[in-house]
């Protein structure tokens, strides 16, 4: 053991900036280097299968064992929960034992950040498994994943956790990425004011957020994960990197993390003009940026832009990549490279200054009163899936749920529905359920079947099947095929009991995997966007016997549905809901819930030709002709129905006229005409009718979710600065010119009854610096 040192960095008293340089100025090189590291003990179990990731040996081959690893002290420790199934008892002791010998290591005494994911819920056994991001995102209610997000911390910081890997903030622009159902969609906004309550959600509960993956990863050519990513400055300047800078001015984000794909040749994790111009000098980020898992030796052994693991260390810190993860690799070289001349000091300090501020205001250098060393409080009796998490699941799964179509069918009643025939392969199988970050698809699937209780996915989990018959006292149930491999053979007794029935319910969609093992998620690509496996002709084949069909796609992207949307008598689509996903379902489909959920991508006609997206230029959208190719999707973004009607009528433009730094109001009206009540999602779209470069013909400015009882009606004023009609001009610089801007108001971005106009005037402004990102909403 050590011996301690202790000094002003101990005292709780002092303004952290002073204890962090008291700190600073008694290490030695390798005790700051210790601090830009992390440790990873995979304790891979002998009855799992496969590898956490594809060339984890080659990545990892320099990893040392803990007792070396932490000579001189820790960053981090990775996944301590997360990596195998462990009760929160056998975590605590294992991560008590870790934080112990840390400290007992390092001569200050200074413990480890202990981080892990929370994608889908903590990803630890037996924890609640939330809907997934692009669920958050059909939700349209910030007040809800904020809500949500703050649930998640708290049972993180029970457990002794102080750091967590999400949100997600890439902007979708090919939906054939596997890891679309990571993502919140396709619209900045959307994206930008969801995560941002996701971050002040979670650092509620004193858990640092971490955005990722700055930046522009899920562009990547033909979709492929980690393939490169070309585009133009201006597409990602105005769109991709807007979600992180509100996540990081509006939520005061505490770490980022960078994309393993490099754009237009150069590597993130070594781009200083990401990681320090733009997030830190342009957008004043404070925090720490950690790598994504091995994204350092990636600049080596896949990026090829450094010789060796230490020229790769040099370029990412150079570039201000602060935290090497998931273990330490090439920032163990960084010492020596000081020494060499090869790297300042300065540089390293830097790193080191914000990782142990960040450790100064987790209290992790605090003395405990009785004089001993500083210790992870943990809540060994915490109930990591309690009975009000699994209520807030439910309340975000029914947001969640989108209704594409009803010709009436619904809400059934279950005392007339007469027979129900179940079909699909997604009816029985609650890991269709659940995203890849999810603890029971990213762990639990690599343990032989019936390995652990509830299905062997660690916690209760109604099916689809289940909830439907809690609801139905005549259900049959036939799978049809399977997910992910094709196979028809099912098809023909699935159909006959469709044709036996007076409904049928078909389930379809994806079942979440890493790295091929799925047919969602991370490295699960696909071709196109038709229905996996045979699922396309088993929907076929059941809407051929002319029963009445609700199509039900559970999925972590859309899928084309053009060609059986027709002939379907009703449609839901639900982005891997989480665990309450299948009573939450049921209660749609029986009216106990009313349907609120908006699309946050479009759902395509066509499994091929696919749209970057609705925000396009016009050469983006359909041309009439000169292609024959028609990218318009067949339901847009912003699209869900409701059991309901509602009438949108008397935008009121404030002002005709603003100044290119001025603010304008604009009002409209909705009013609920139907017998139920409903939760109206509002959506204020804008277009610039001319511009120095070529713009999009519109693109969200707001939104609003509104509660109608029947017959209500409420005003929705949305307040705009001028800021938010701000583009990359031809120049590269960001600026607001004069010109007429058009105004759109409706429920989505297909369908806009209601228009106006406002004139910018004035001389073309230049904007720099903090500027209004947000378009806030009053409701009256």
């Amino acid at each position: 053991m050590t011996e301690r040192i202790t000094g002003k960095w101990n005292d709780a008293a002092l303004p952290a900036g002073e204890r962090v340089e008291a700190l600073l100025a008694e290490m030695t090189l390798e005790e700051k280097v210790s601090q830009l590291g992390s440790h990873w003990e995979m304790r891979e179990d002998p009855d799992t299968q496969g590898e956490v990731a594809p060339m984890e040996d080659a990545m990892s081959s320099g990893k040392l064992p803990f007792a070396q690893e932490i000579e001189h002290g820790e960053g981090h420790l990775t996944r301590t929960y997360g990596t195998i199934p462990l009760e929160v008892h056998e975590g605590a002791k294992d991560l008590r034992e870790r934080q112990a010998a840390v400290i007992a290591a390092n001569r200050f005494g200074i413990p480890a950040i202990a981080h892990e994911e929370c994608l889908t819920g903590y990803t630890a056994y037996k924890a609640t498994v939330y809907p997934t991001s692009l669920a958050w995102g059909a939700t349209f209610n910030p007040e809800l994943i904020e809500e949500m997000a703050a649930a998640i911390g708290r049972d993180m910081a029970a457990t002794g956790v102080q750091q967590g890997l999400s949100p997600v903030l890439d902007v979708v622009r090919d939906a054939r990425w596997g890891r679309v159902e990571e993502t919140i969609g396709e619209d900045p906004y959307v994206i930008g004011t969801l995560a941002t309550a996701y971050v002040k959600g979670l650092q509620s509960a004193g858990i640092i957020a971490t955005l990722k993956h700055f930046a522009g990863y899920a562009a990547s050519r033909a979709a492929r994960n980690h393939a490169p990513v070309h585009m133009g400055w201006r597409e990602l300047i105005d769109l991709i990197l807007f979600p992180f800078e509100m996540a990081v001015r509006e939520g005061r984000v505490g770490s980022v993390m960078n994309s393993y794909a490099d754009i237009d040749g150069e590597a993130p994790a070594a781009s200083k003009w990401l990681l320090t111009e733009v997030l830190r000098e342009e957008w004043g980020f404070e925090g720490t940026v950690v790598a994504d898992y091995w994204s350092v030796a990636f600049l080596e052994k896949m990026h090829r832009v450094a010789e060796d693991q230490a020229e790769a260390a040099r370029l990412a810190i150079s570039a201000g990549l602060d935290i090497e993860l998931p273990h330490t690799g090439g920032y163990r070289t960084l010492a020596q490279q000081v020494r060499d001349g090869k790297l300042e000091e300065a540089v390293l300090d830097r790193s080191v200054r914000r990782v142990l501020r960040q450790k100064v205001e987790l209290g992790l250098l605090d003395l405990p009163e009785d004089g001993g060393s500083w210790e992870p409080q943990i809540d060994e009796t915490v109930d990591l899936d309690s009975e009000a998490n699994r209520a807030l699941a439910r309340r975000v799964a029914h947001e969640s749920l989108v209704l594409l179509k009803n010709d009436g069918i619904l809400p059934l009643n279950p005392d007339s529905t007469g027979k129900v025939a179940v079909v699909g392969p997604s009816a029985d199988e609650p890991r269709t359920m659940m995203g890849c970050y999810s603890f029971p698809n990213h762990v639990l699937a690599k343990y032989p079947a019936g390995t652990f209780p509830h299905k062997g996915i660690g916690v209760p989990m109604p099916s689809i099947l289940d909830a439907l018959g809690e609801h139905f006292s005549q259900v049959t149930y036939q799978p049809g095929c399977p997910i992910v491999e094709y196979d028809d053979a099912g098809i023909e007794a699935a159909a006959q009991s469709a044709a036996e029935a007076d409904i049928a319910v078909v389930t379809v969609g994806d079942l979440a995997g890493m790295f091929g093992a799925g047919t969602s998620g991370e490295g699960c690509d696909v071709e196109d966007l038709k229905l996996p496996g045979a699922q396309q002709e088993l929907v076929e084949a059941v809407l051929a016997t002319g029963t009445p069909t609700v199509l039900v796609a559970i999925s972590g992207r859309p899928y084309a549905l053009g060609e059986v949307a027709g002939k379907c008598a009703a449609i839901v689509q639900g982005f891997f809901p989480g665990e309450e996903g299948g009573p939450a379902l049921a209660d749609l489909l029986t009216g106990a819930v009313e349907p609120t959920g908006r699309l946050p991508i479009g759902v395509p006609a066509h499994p091929g030709g696919q749209p970057a997206g609705y925000i396009a230029a016009p050469l983006g959208q359909n041309s009439e002709g000169v292609s024959n190719l028609d990218p318009t999707p067949l339901y847009p973004f912003g699209y869900g129905l409701s059991y309901s009607s509602v009438e949108y009528s008397e935008m009121f433009v404030e002002s005709a006229e603003i100044a290119v730094d001025g603010t304008v109001n604009v009002s409209v009206k909705v009013t609920n005409t139907g017998q139920r009540p409903v939760a109206e999602v509002v959506q204020l779209y804008f277009g610039d009718r001319s511009a120095q470069v070529a713009r999009p013909v519109r693109q969200l400015l707001s939104y609003a979710k509104v509660n109608l009882a029947p017959g209500e009606s409420k005003e929705v004023t949305f307040w705009i600065h001028a800021d938010r009609f701000a583009f990359t001009g031809v120049d590269y610089t960001r600026i607001v010119e004069s010109g007429a801007i058009d105004l759109w108001a409706g429920p989505n971005a297909g369908d806009l009854p209601l228009a106006g106009e406002v004139t910018l005037v004035g001389e073309t402004r230049q904007v720099t610096g903090e500027r209004v990102l947000t378009t806030p909403a009053r409701i009256s």
